[in-house]
């Protein structure tokens, strides 16, 4: 049928088409992270010079600091519930509450709890504004010292998502703070998150989010961070240089031009108002945090209401990343699924004007930058290994190629270290930088391929619709000192 076609030709030809698009890609690529950068360190100077002469203490006692709920879910957390309580009860903040969900727990979760912090349940205006799995009940304390807590027990929804849900509708202030129960907060977290929404007046800040760090091998004391510490497991190591590069460099860098793909579930203050109307967390979606952005976004556009999404470079939460191959796996191809979900559920966004900088630029970059990366990766992996088998390729260039995107990825990495240590001195000493920075030097080696990897596996397991709920992160948990009791509120 095709006897006139000459495949050499056509092979010639898609071989072409596929080197130049895989090029320009990559220059592209190159392009926008040394754009990053630069605006990076632009936001980190400003935001310092902000900060200096900025009084905290006028915050704290300001009568128009609006009040903060701080929600966390829990599912299964017995093991270290008791410390990120405690941890969550430390904030330096006029108005604040802290509800934790039990979703459904089938540990010792919510009986630990009951018993540390003489809880009862309790009569409650419970205002179920956005649909969750049934509440069967929520507690209170009988000691004045924890009258800031409040506990909510519903049935499992299967996903972080529903009981996030449910902590909104029993919150009581405009703002909230959503976390995990595995997080440690520094006690400031709330005055500093408050700041941006507090001082902008040409746009409602509907999220502002901070860097997040990785807790193991720091010190923690009565769920409060008093030493940090670089992780000692290689895998938690990777995570740190890599939270620092995401956070620092990356959304610091897209916070100057108000182009924040996301905020972290790890750590995000949000305009609950705003949530509401939005529709709340989706309980179906694998990466609920940056799906709610969109529609956030979505929404704010739809309404003609200015809005603004703002990062501080400040590390506020640290949270305990996975030593656990298989742990990790689990978490990648859920963040994999989210992504790839997202795309497709508001594919409606892509390059649409009337969606201004979130449809011209954040929805294309997460398209082709973010969701497409690893699909690009493993095509021309593929590529250059038939390459090889009929060699075809020009092994010099090839060489230096491959120097250079390794060094420029060092580079990059590097730099992202080096605003981090600019902004604030997290590690008491020399050590602790070389083991984070050292980690960009076999980054490439060890680490990026179980991203590329688990990130295509969670791209497969959304293609084929395969069921997945919470999971268990098999905490280690922190090591358990004295707890005294907070003041009373």
């Amino acid at each position: 049928m095709f006897h006139w076609l000459n495949w050499g030709d056509v092979m010639y030809f898609l071989s072409g088409f596929f080197e130049a698009t895989v090029y320009t890609y990559g220059v592209i690529l190159l392009l926008l992270y040394a754009m990053l950068a630069i605006l990076s360190f632009t936001n980190i100077r400003l935001y310092q010079k902000k900060d200096s002469y900025t009084d905290y203490k006028v915050i704290v006692g300001s009568p128009l600091a609006p009040g903060v709920s701080v929600i966390a879910p829990a599912f299964n957390e017995g093991l270290t519930i008791i410390d990120n309580v405690r941890s969550l009860l430390t904030f330096d903040y006029p108005k604040y509450e802290v509800i934790i969900i039990n979703d459904g727990s089938t540990d010792d979760t919510l009986e630990k709890v009951v018993r540390e912090f003489s809880l009862e349940k309790t009569d409650f205006a419970y205002n179920e504004k956005i649909k969750t799995k049934e509440v069967r009940g929520i507690y209170k304390s009988t000691d004045e010292a924890y009258a800031k807590l409040i506990i909510v027990d519903k049935e499992n929804g299967k996903a972080k998502a529903d009981a996030t849900n449910a902590g909104i509708n029993a919150s009581s202030f405009p703002y909230f703070l959503c976390t995990d129960v595995d997080c440690i907060l520094h006690e400031q977290t709330l005055q500093r998150l408050v700041r941006p929404a507090m001082e902008d007046e040409t746009k409602r800040v509907i999220a502002v989010g901070a860097t997040l760090r990785i807790a193991n091998s720091c010190e923690i004391e009565n769920g409060v961070i008093t030493k940090i510490n670089a992780p000692r497991p290689f895998l938690a190591r990777f995570q740190e240089m890599e939270y620092i590069r995401a956070f620092v460099l990356g959304k610091m860098g897209w916070s100057l031009i108000n182009a924040v793909p996301n905020v972290s579930g790890g750590l995000g203050m949000f305009d609950k108002e705003i949530v509401i109307k939005a529709g709340g967390y989706d309980p179906a979606s694998f990466g609920e945090d940056m799906e709610l952005m969109m529609r956030m976004n979505r929404y704010c556009y739809d309404n003609k209401i200015p809005s603004a999404i703002r990062y501080i470079p400040t590390t506020l939460c640290w949270t305990e990343g996975p030593t656990s191959l298989k742990v990790f796996m689990r978490q990648r191809t859920r963040w994999g699924r989210g992504l790839y979900q997202l795309m497709l559920a508001h594919r409606k966004m892509f390059m649409n004007p009337k969606y201004g900088i979130v449809g011209m630029v954040v929805f294309p970059y997460n398209f082709l930058f973010e969701l497409m990366a690893p699909v690009v990766e493993f095509l021309g992996i593929i590529y250059y290994i038939l390459l090889i088998v009929y060699g075809q390729v020009n092994w010099p260039y090839a060489i230096i190629l491959l120097i250079f995107v390794y060094t420029y990825s060092i580079a990059i990495s590097t730099l992202a270290i080096l605003w981090d240590h600019i902004n604030a001195k997290y590690y008491n000493n020399i050590w602790d930088v070389l083991r984070v920075s050292s980690m960009v030097l076999i980054e490439m080696l060890f680490y990026h391929p179980l991203i590329v990897v688990f990130a295509l596996r969670g791209y497969f397991f959304q293609m084929i619709n395969k069921t997945h709920t919470w999971g268990n992160m098999q905490r280690k948990g922190f090591q358990k000192k004295g707890a005294p009791k907070p003041a009373a509120a």
